[in-house]
């Protein structure tokens, strides 16, 4: 078995265990069933669009380092035939990714303030749009500086030509937030919290490990780069152990599935929307440790 792979089930298998010894029983995907959804709204200052602020560059590897999807050109939306994207990779110094139409890598150096990217090549497949290809690539070869400005959980790279103008604007989402140990407030606006439902999120990993009172939950998180706040959650698997409370579990594993984004409250708070705006699970972030301590007093 692949190490990489064989790495994320002994995670997994390890998240789990710290919530609850997970039943002997084999796993098996519960099926949808019919419930009623109550439409919540957030704050209004959860939502409300703001200001970017600028991100202070002290660690320009860390930082910088992986994928930074097109976000726009000269501060206009760019339509390409495939996703846009450059990598940074800091071991090497080198850049990869797609000019919306082909492949590409090259190399860039960065020295303070100052980015070039040079020995720039494409592969040869015919585009489209080739205008937008030709555009982009232009622009990466002009570029002569950058700046990193921020906005909620989203990053934004801004590359600059020698003159400081804006060429383009690159966008990395930024879901770390969602990592850690959660306990269930609210699903589909009923307050669930005596319940005592924990969800464990692993975003490095992309995994899901989750505890009811009876049975565990294991699953996938997948991110669309091209989405703003993107999250679902995929192949997700219960224990097979009947409890009395198999319908809150049901209903847990409905929202999960249904998720499609997810926003910040606040420092401790999270939403899961689903893909019309309501949210479906409120979440409250934990200390798992503190939790086992108090158990055993």
């Amino acid at each position: 078995m692949h190490k990489k792979h064989m790495k994320k089930i002994i995670i997994s298998l390890v998240l789990a265990a710290c919530l609850l010894p997970a039943p002997e029983a084999a796993f098996a995907r519960k099926k949808k069933t019919g419930h009623n959804k109550q439409a919540i709204e957030l704050e209004q200052d959860a939502l409300t669009v703001g200001q970017a602020v600028a991100v202070a560059i002290t660690d320009p590897a860390r930082q910088l380092y992986g994928e930074w999807t097109l976000e726009s050109m000269k501060k206009k939306p760019v339509v390409t035939e495939e996703r846009a994207y450059i990598y940074l990779d800091f071991n090497a110094h080198k850049v990869y990714g797609n000019n919306g139409c082909n492949a590409l890598n090259g190399d860039f150096k960065l020295n303070g303030r100052n980015l070039t990217f040079s020995n720039m090549i494409t592969t040869s497949g015919e585009c489209y749009g080739p205008s937008a290809e030709r555009t982009i690539m232009r622009a990466l070869a002009d570029t002569r500086g950058f700046q990193v400005t921020q906005l909620y959980n989203m990053e934004y790279l801004h590359l600059t030509n020698a003159k400081g103008q804006e060429l383009m604007t690159l966008r990395r989402q930024n879901l770390d937030f969602l990592n850690g140990a959660w306990q269930l407030k609210e699903l589909n606006g009923d307050n669930i919290m005596d319940k005592n439902v924990k969800v464990v999120i692993d975003i490095p990993m992309l995994t899901i490990n989750a505890v009811t009172s009876c049975n565990v939950i294991n699953g996938i998180v997948h991110i669309d780069p091209t989405k703003h706040y993107d999250v679902q959650f995929e192949d997700l698997q219960s224990s097979h152990s009947l409890c009395p409370d198999i319908q809150l579990e049901t209903d847990v594993l409905i929202a999960l599935e249904e998720t499609a984004t997810c926003k910040a409250i606040n420092n401790s708070e999270m939403a899961l929307l689903d893909n019309k705006g309501n949210m479906v699970l409120r979440l409250v972030k934990i200390d798992l440790r503190k939790d086992r301590k108090q158990a055993k007093q």
